[in-house]
């Protein structure tokens, strides 16, 4: 199914049709919850993810805010000062994070132990809610800011946690440490 957004979307219209599709939805199967259906939403306009239709709805009508939030920018990996997951060390990575009204995205480039370079991106609706993650239905992802410095995201699967992550920001502005079960890496500025 395609559908077409009107010239001025609403994004308050959109969270209704999503709760009413998700109605229909758990006619067929009762486990479904509003995170799926907002991304069936999303993928029916043509976009890949709830978060995605949000920020091109928030990006329409909205104001470009005058300066940038604390947490956007380059940060390149400490790795000297930082306590590495075992199962997972890397030799570098650099994080590139953008700030869009409740849309944080985070772009990582890691290269690992044996010199493989790994590039992936997550885009975020940090309004607190679930939302299915832009990898497929088998985790959704619940971020929110804890302050204006701390971003706290889970991943749930099936209903319970699967993982978390927490990244904050010092209070001079030059530090980000994030933080994951069995790892802390501070990350300095760049840019």
């Amino acid at each position: 199914m395609s559908r077409q957004l009107p010239e001025q979307p609403n994004l308050e219209h959109l969270r209704k049709q999503a709760k009413a599709l998700l109605a229909e939805l758990q006619q067929r199967d009762s486990s479904l919850r509003l995170a799926d259906a907002q991304h069936e939403l999303a993928r029916s306009y043509g976009f890949a993810s709830w978060p995605k239709l949000k920020m091109f709805v928030d990006g329409r009508s909205s104001v470009v805010p005058s300066s940038p939030h604390p947490l956007a920018g380059r940060w390149q990996a400490n790795l000297e000062q930082s306590t590495q997951h075992p199962g997972n060390p890397v030799r570098s990575a650099i994080v590139d994070i953008s700030v869009a009204g409740d849309i944080v995205t985070i772009s990582q480039v890691t290269v690992d132990a044996a010199g493989r370079e790994d590039q992936r991106a997550d885009t975020l609706c940090t309004d607190g809610e679930e939302h299915v993650a832009e990898s497929g239905h088998s985790y959704s992802v619940l971020a929110r800011w804890q302050g204006e410095r701390a971003l706290e995201v889970n991943a749930m699967k099936d209903g319970a946690l699967a993982g978390w992550g927490r990244y904050e920001l010092s209070p001079d502005g030059r530090t980000l440490v994030v933080t994951a079960d069995r790892m802390r890496v501070l990350f300095d500025r760049v840019a």
